[in-house]
């Protein structure tokens, strides 16, 4: 079975990347090789495109991209491929909106394709999405209620603490039939809200389709609760050391952690890669 083509799906933070958000040289390297081997590799995030395409390249990818976790998958480099975007609606954000400014959430971000809008300046979270306040920046500071035009593909809310319970209540009870959120983990403590039935691995269905490649020949790698749909979905789940007890129960095989180069070592093994020693 290793000696047949995979699809090779990697999340980032807290997988791919180590605390300092870098792709350590041996794993970029063990990559590369099963590139040459003739495997696929695609990057599948929760982050945006912006803030992906760094590696796509440092991996030097020819692949679609699963971004937004799945709500966009797009193809940096071919643009005869058929981008899928699934944004929520502006009307639904805004209701939204409203009730992030009624129990005074600490800040609202909304992603869209080619800009972000940040309720409030907050550096820390400019700091997390990697983005920098100049020129280039797709940064838009202002009120989001004034300010959003677009259909956002997310909606990153900082809720405040003394009543974060009364947002999830009124997420779950008024907007559960079209709507998915869940709970960021740390660094920083945020809800995602995404449009219904969005997440990897319905992301990475379309770019299995794509090549062709069957469902017990997939490997994905994660380590947060936005990979539980793909790590059970993939015929290859495979749960970081460092990831959450929930995707460890369900992933069929558990690697070491993102400091130890676990992407690495477990397709060294599985995919019978000659050990890169850097």
């Amino acid at each position: 079975m290793e000696n047949k083509k995979h699809l090779i799906a990697l999340d980032l933070d807290g997988t791919l990347l180590t605390t300092n958000k870098e792709i350590s040289p041996r794993t970029r390297q063990t990559i590369v090789k099963a590139i040459e081997m003739g495997h696929i590799v695609v990057i599948a995030t929760g982050r945006s495109n912006r803030t992906s395409i760094e590696y796509y390249h440092q991996l030097g990818l020819s692949t679609p991209m699963v971004n937004f976790n799945g709500a966009l998958v797009l193809h940096p480099k071919d643009k005869k491929w058929k981008v899928h975007h699934n944004p929520l609606e502006n009307r639904t954000v805004m209701e939204i909106v409203d009730v992030c400014y009624e129990l005074q959430t600490e800040n609202i971000l909304a992603e869209a394709q080619d800009s972000v809008y940040l309720d409030k300046f907050d550096q820390q979270i400019v700091d997390v999405f990697q983005a920098s306040l100049n020129t280039q920046a797709p940064f838009t500071i202002g009120k989001i209620k004034e300010k959003l035009r677009d259909h956002p593909t997310s909606l990153l809310i900082r809720p405040n603490m003394n009543n974060s319970h009364e947002l999830f209540n009124y997420l779950s009870e008024n907007h559960a039939e079209i709507i998915e959120h869940r709970q960021w983990g740390p660094p920083m403590n945020m809800i995602e809200v995404v449009k219904k039935g969005i997440n990897k691995a319905e992301g990475l269905k379309k770019v299995a389709q794509y090549y062709n490649i069957p469902q017990e020949r997939i490997i994905a790698f994660g380590d947060e609760n936005n990979d539980l749909e793909m790590i059970d979905y993939a015929g290859v789940g495979v749960a970081m050391g460092n990831a959450i007890d929930d995707l460890k129960t369900i992933a069929k095989h558990v690697t070491v952690t993102n400091e130890e180069h676990g992407v690495s070592l477990f397709l060294e093994n599985y995919l019978k890669i000659k050990a890169i020693l850097v």
